[in-house]
């Protein structure tokens, strides 16, 4: 780090970082479920719909932005500003406005979410020492995951009148400023802005890119969509959050098992185990009657933990086939087409949904999976797995948030500017 000594000390000085994106989740999951319940309840779902792909957009606006913006200000101004961000989302959902403002707060949402899980992933590079990074970082996911999860459980404990729900959001937004804004740690520098190579990152790895394009677009689906489809079918707001609490435990229970087998075997084998994992759960999901809860919510629960899974894989796999200086830019690229992907199935989803019934999501996801699960095979049949020793260790991630844990890290920047200086040579 220029200038200033760069901190590495023990885990514990990371923990306001943690603490206050793990505060912010909550609130997170509050909205996350409160505004599809309460828009669809209202008869309004076609809003409900397209706040998923405007939370998506949104999202690809932070990503895409996050780095400029900190090189502007600096990572602790600009958290405090995306949080005010998500304030005033929350504001707008508060004030009982018409529909179309709900839509409009869940983009804003979107990019400050994002800029702020940017922000957290690059302080946290910076503080942890080599031993460690991976573990912080896993645990940096989780806790925020989970916290997802308990905030829509939250939602189900509040009463959906009136606009309590959303001021609770206001609250814990407002709380997750203060452990970070008190923080010790000195901001390090600016990431590696975000540039897109396709054609590079599809030449290193096809399956890795095409993971994260399908993954982009089942997470925002499967998250967005499900509590719509379990509103109109008459499931209780109680229910809903407990489904959507279920449906994040999958990081625990499908993705971590997984991800560590994926370490010992040709990573494509467990992409394609996913796949038909996916597919089949997806088909149960579709004949489970809302009748036999505790079943479904076990169907959703595998469900979004594959998706996950998805994820989680083809990033390692993808990482796994590239070469140390490619790892900047091949994880910038695939943080474009991850955000990409989230805005334009889901948009899609919403525009067909109306004509093709409330199982069209289910009916995508599927399609998708059988898609990426046969280009899997071909490729199994056509490329070796990558060699032992140039594997990379399996680390928890989430397809719901941005992975740019790799464009974040200590001389990221660095390394970008000498790969461009390379190519130009």
């Amino acid at each position: 780090m220029s200038g200033q000594a760069q901190v590495r000390v023990s885990p514990f000085s990371i923990a306001s970082i943690i603490l206050s994106m793990t505060i912010a989740a909550v609130g997170s999951g509050i909205m996350a479920t409160y505004v599809p319940f309460v828009l669809t309840q209202n008869g309004e779902t076609w809003a409900a719909r397209m706040a998923v792909p405007a939370l998506a957009f949104g999202g690809l606006l932070g990503c895409v932005l996050a780095g400029p913006l900190i090189q502007r200000v600096g990572h602790a101004r600009l958290f405090a500003c995306s949080m005010a961000m998500v304030i005033i989302g929350a504001v707008l959902v508060a004030a009982d406005l018409p529909a179309a403002w709900w839509i409009l707060a869940r983009a804003i949402y979107g990019a400050a979410s994002n800029v702020n899980f940017i922000i957290a992933q690059s302080w946290l590079n910076h503080a942890a020492s080599n031993e460690w990074r991976g573990r912080a970082m896993s645990f940096f996911y989780m806790s925020f995951v989970l916290a997802l999860g308990g905030g829509a459980w939250l939602f189900g404990q509040v009463p959906v009148e009136g606009n309590l729900a959303p001021l609770i959001v206001i609250f814990v937004t407002a709380l997750s400023i203060i452990p970070i804004g008190l923080t010790r740690l000195p901001n390090p520098p600016a990431p590696a802005s975000v540039s897109v190579n396709v054609k590079m990152a599809w030449k290193i790895s096809p399956v890795g890119l095409a993971g994260v394009l399908a993954s982009g677009g089942l997470s925002m689906v499967v998250q967005g969509f499900t509590p719509i489809y379990a509103t109109l079918n008459g499931v209780s707001q109680g229910e809903v959050a407990l489904l959507m609490l279920v449906m994040q435990t999958g990081l625990l229970f499908i993705q971590y098992p997984l991800g560590m087998v994926s370490d010992r075997i040709d990573r494509r084998v467990i992409l394609l185990f996913t796949c038909g994992l996916i597919i089949v759960s997806g088909i149960a999901a579709l004949m489970v009657s809302f009748t036999t809860f505790i079943l479904l919510m076990i169907v959703f629960l595998i469900f979004g933990g594959a998706v996950e899974t998805v994820y989680s894989v083809a990033n390692a796999h993808a990482n796994d086939r590239a070469n140390p200086g490619d790892f900047v830019p091949l994880s910038s690229t695939l943080l474009v087409a991850w955000s990409t992907a989230a805005t334009i199935v889901p948009l899609v989803i919403t525009f067909l949904a109306p004509i093709t019934g409330q199982q069209t999501y289910i009916y995508a996801i599927i399609l998708v999976a059988s898609a990426y699960g046969i280009f899997v095979a071909q490729r199994l049949k056509e490329r070796g797995p990558a060699p032992e020793e140039e594997r990379e260790s399996h680390e928890v991630r989430s397809a719901q948030m941005p992975n740019a844990a790799i464009i974040t890290e200590p001389g990221a920047a660095e390394a970008q500017a000498e790969a461009a200086q390379a190519r130009e040579a």
